[in-house]
């Protein structure tokens, strides 16, 4: 969930009354949002960095604000106090209106085609006539900042550029150049410098530094300019100096380019609409017009209505209410939702605003007219279905299969479901194309590649973390494992797997030994090679030669156990012999 700071004074101020602590937590309940903390900067300077650190700092009362990941309209002072006006029917929901300049001067974003490489779409929009002071000047940094975070996946999808209309010309190019024929001066810069300068100079800064894998590979850069060649911004890294937004600043050109052209439109919808409120026609955008390489024409921003209609007694029956059609579109005009009954009476009609972009299905009108309603008024009903609860066979076996492990004197581990490619790969001693493992296609960390393929390379991990403490350490666990199936409709499946580890000043191969026979034991199969279990000799790279067993039961493999291979107990980290068993016990429900 972003979370979003506001100072309380201002939000007062902008909400025209006070509100206890207390009132106002109870306020963004009704709303669907949470008080998550009061604070200060103070505060908050004292708690990260230390008391010494915070002399100076501000002692203005902020309040953070939980805000759910799809409300992006509520991500700055002004969305949220429009929406709370607006709840609490103090205002009714403005109407946002696209209007084309009075001199028919439309700013022209004229897009090449080498920018299908790298970022291959753009949209654009005029804030006319606005008025910035301090507050307001933050809050819409702020605002950007959270849309890169949130909607903009860190500025991978969508990165937004906001320039001083007055200080270039128009009509503006998006291109993409080699890195060495881009020179401008950087936002807060004192001088020139090249793109791939540009690069070098902020691989150490604590905020762009995580950007510039975007484009730092890419032969070609993306890049706006103006018509007399000032650059205006290299998305996504910064923005020049040149055309760089002061308090003083009348007339804003909001640029939005991207890889996700639905997510660019919601970008710019958003922002503009926040703050067209400051213009001096409130909530007027004024247009943009953005021509593609083969000529292609679109008109920015598009401030799109759209209406949807939903039965009373489909949202009466979802939420467990009985209210009337009227009331219930009372209750979703309310959430800036403005709706009406339609006929006689068995649709509602809800205009959908720009600023809604969560709202894809009726399921999202139910709920906004639940929140409304207020969940606290929902009257709890006992369910006119009767079932009687089971719990899932193989969860049961599960259980009862952790409880005599534990019995037999073993420790359970928890261990984590994903890891890197060394673990289940090269330190293992086989190739990663013969894993079947899952991929993560975007890992924040090399420790969280893959989905594991098996439950010795967490065990050995927890071992290694724990090698101080008094030996024998014996561990197991019972837990899922992925493993590439194209027979299923999501081309994997899990399977529930378990492993046992021995780690010791000898090897420990009848322990294991035992309490595979344990298991085998408590599972009711006997020892036998026509119904039962039976171990033959084999070979695995995991393994030391001549000490691995496989394991066949009810006519299949069900998985290996031995003694580990001096590079697997070096690999990961260990100094003494280790036995591990694992094996598949779904065949055994």
């Amino acid at each position: 969930m972003p979370t979003v700071s506001v100072k309380r004074e201002l939000l007062f101020q902008a909400l025209g009354r006070r509100y206890t602590d207390e009132e106002f937590d109870e306020l963004c309940f009704q709303f669907g949002l949470e008080l998550d903390e009061i604070t200060s900067e103070k505060d908050i300077i004292s708690k990260e960095q230390g008391g010494g650190k915070a002399e100076g700092a501000s002692d203005i009362i902020l309040y953070k604000i939980d805000v759910p990941a799809n409300r992006y309209d509520l991500l700055c002072l002004e969305g949220l106090v429009r929406g709370l006006q607006v709840f609490k029917e103090r205002i009714k929901a403005p109407r946002y209106k696209r209007i084309m300049p009075a001199n028919g001067g439309v700013q022209r974003l004229i897009i090449t085609e080498e920018t299908a490489q790298v970022r291959p779409h753009a949209v654009a929009a005029v804030l006319r006539n606005i008025t910035f002071s301090k507050d307001r000047y933050d809050s819409f940094i702020d605002l950007q900042e959270k849309l890169h975070q949130n909607i903009c996946r860190k500025r991978a999808l969508v990165a937004i550029g906001t320039h001083d209309l007055d200080t270039i010309s128009g009509p503006f190019t998006y291109t993409a150049r080699p890195p060495s024929e881009i020179r401008f001066k950087p936002l807060n810069q004192s001088k020139e410098y090249t793109a791939s300068e540009i690069m070098d100079l902020y691989r150490t800064d604590s905020q762009l530094k995580h950007y510039l894998h975007i484009i730092e590979n890419k032969p070609l850069y993306p890049v706006i300019y103006d018509s007399n060649g000032v650059v205006l911004s290299m998305p996504p890294i910064i923005n020049g100096n040149h055309t760089k937004i002061t308090l003083n600043t009348r007339n804003v050109f909001v640029e939005c380019t991207a890889t996700d052209i639905t997510k660019a439109k919601i970008v710019l919808d958003i922002l503009v609409t926040m703050f067209s409120e400051y213009c001096e026609k409130q909530f007027t955008v004024e247009a943009a017009e953005v021509t593609y390489h083969n000529g292609r024409t679109c008109i920015y921003p598009e401030l799109a209505y759209r209406r949807e209609k939903v039965k009373p007694d489909l949202i009466n029956k979802k939420i467990g209410i009985s209210e009337k059609p009227s009331s219930l579109a009372k209750l979703l005009t309310r959430m800036c939702l403005k709706s009406h009954v339609t006929g006689s009476g068995n649709n509602i009609e809800i205009e959908i605003p720009p600023t809604r972009a969560d709202i894809i299905h009726a399921c999202d009108i139910i709920e906004d007219a639940a929140i409304a309603y207020g969940y606290n008024n929902i009257q709890m009903t006992i369910p006119k279905t009767y079932t009687i609860a089971n719990q899932f066979p193989l969860n049961k076996l599960t259980e009862l299969l952790r409880q005599d492990l534990a019995a037999a004197g073993f420790t359970e581990a928890l261990t984590f479901a994903l890891c890197s490619q060394e673990d289940i790969a090269d330190k293992l001693g086989v190739d990663i194309s013969s894993t079947k493992a899952v991929h993560i296609a975007n890992p924040k960390t090399a420790e969280f590649q893959v989905a594991r393929t098996s439950l010795l390379p967490g065990l050995l991990k927890t071992i290694a973390a724990n090698r101080k403490m008094p030996l024998p350490l014996k561990l197991f666990e019972i837990s899922d494992i992925v493993i590439k199936d194209s027979t299923k409709d999501v081309g994997a499946r899990n399977q529930r797997n378990l492993c046992a580890i021995y780690y010791n000043k000898n090897p420990g191969f009848e322990v294991i030994h035992g309490l595979l026979d344990r298991v085998m034991q408590l599972l009711a199969v006997p020892p036998s090679k026509a119904s039962g279990y039976l171990i033959r000799a084999a070979e695995d790279s995991a393994f030391f030669p001549g000490r691995c067993a496989e394991i066949f039961a009810k006519g299949q493999s069900i998985g290996k156990l031995g003694v580990f291979h001096p590079d697997v107990i070096t690999k990961f980290e260990l100094t003494m012999p280790c036995s591990a068993l694992e094996i598949n016990i779904e065949p055994f429900l």
